[in-house]
């Protein structure tokens, strides 16, 4: 249950905080700035890696924990509850980010400035970018070392500075999943639900490719 449960804090605070700096933001007309919020994010992604990396392995994304489990690094029983205690996480997160702030369109939520096609791309490459970082940063199915937090925790400041204009830099169907529910912004959500999949899927073969031999059944 200790697992559930630190998947789901884990996920919250990442969303109340990222998400929470977008919101702030939003409501103060700019006060953040972009570069704030891309701070806010690998920062909050960073501290957590470190909070429960050795407990829960640190997943916090329902991409990522599916592509553990495609890698043979995690049980695939074990994916459903993961992705449950995530969503619930970013729920409660947005739940109470729309309690601070009523005045919020979006919440922090996911809404691109391309259309789909090249939105459903970017987001694709760019959990494609932070699955490489995970996979071969981690010990089987956990963020844990000293790198970990820093590496994972800098590429996702990476990608939501120079991609967060673009299509706010989701990565996480977890991520988008709270705000969107919570401000009843449905729309183009399903490239946020499925490009991060894909590209976390690919990013496992990449590394079936590259490493044979140490990337798979550390289970």
């Amino acid at each position: 249950m200790r697992k559930y449960i630190s998947e789901s804090i884990g996920t919250f605070s990442m969303i109340f905080c990222g998400t929470g700096a977008m919101t702030i933001n939003e409501v103060t007309g700019g006060d953040v700035t972009h570069v704030g919020i891309a701070i806010t994010w690998g920062l909050i992604v960073m501290a957590m890696i470190y909070a429960f990396g050795e407990i829960s392995g640190a997943h916090f994304n329902p991409a990522v924990t599916i592509a553990f489990a495609y890698a043979q690094k995690f049980e695939w029983k074990e994916v459903p509850k993961y992705i449950i205690a995530q969503c619930i996480g970013a729920i409660v997160a947005s739940s109470i980010l729309l309690f601070l702030f009523p005045e919020s369109e979006f919440l922090g939520g996911t809404l691109p400035a391309l259309d789909d096609l090249r939105a459903f791309v970017l987001e694709t490459l760019l959990t494609y970018f932070l699955m490489v970082v995970i996979i071969n940063v981690s010990t089987g199915s956990k963020e844990t070392g000293t790198m970990a937090g820093i590496a994972v925790g800098g590429v996702v400041l990476l990608e939501a500075m120079f991609a967060g204009p673009m299509t706010n830099a989701s990565m996480n169907p977890a991520r988008s999943l709270g705000p969107a529910l919570l401000s009843g912004h449905w729309e183009h959500q399903w490239l946020y639900f499925i490009a991060p999949v894909l590209g976390a899927l690919l990013a496992v073969l990449t590394c079936k490719l590259v490493k044979p031999d140490n990337c798979c059944k550390d289970c």
